[in-house]
């Protein structure tokens, strides 16, 4: 087993960031062959997905539904006085609908990813830095 904290800088309120090559940098430097690969993000206003990595627009996509779906001031937690801290309950309902996690098996010392398919974080409330993310690798080597 291994477990890795990474720190990701965002620089955009809401951005979707391909991760997958520190990922697989990690999954090289444990030594894995066979196994799993969970990457958690530790914060409650960005997520983890899996998507496509060959069409950019397909990220823009994400990221228009939620601006659409997912207005911002009209949560309790924007304006109710008990909680108007921050003003972000929409980005905490984007990274709920979302998750905070995703799990990929390892096979031969690689994630075992299809064709199209990358590791992404996505912000919701930035920029910030550093966020983040915690991979934990399990199997054998």
């Amino acid at each position: 087993m291994m477990m890795k904290t990474i720190g990701i800088n965002t620089t955009k309120k809401e951005e979707i960031l391909d991760i997958t090559p520190r990922i697989e940098e990690i999954i090289q430097e444990s030594g894995v062959k066979e196994g799993l690969c969970s990457i958690y993000s530790k914060h409650t206003t960005a997520s983890i997905i899996i998507n496509e990595n060959d069409d950019p627009c397909v990220q823009e996509d994400i990221l228009k539904f939620f601006s659409q779906t997912v207005k911002k001031g009209v949560w309790t937690h924007d304006f109710s006085g008990r909680c108007d801290r921050d003003q972000n309950g929409n980005c905490h309902i984007k990274a709920s609908m979302i998750g905070p996690s995703e799990t990929v098996p390892i096979k031969d010392g690689k994630l075992l990813l299809g064709r199209w398919q990358s590791i992404f974080f996505c912000e919701f409330d930035g920029p910030r830095s550093p966020r983040e993310i915690v991979v934990t690798i399990l199997g054998r080597e």
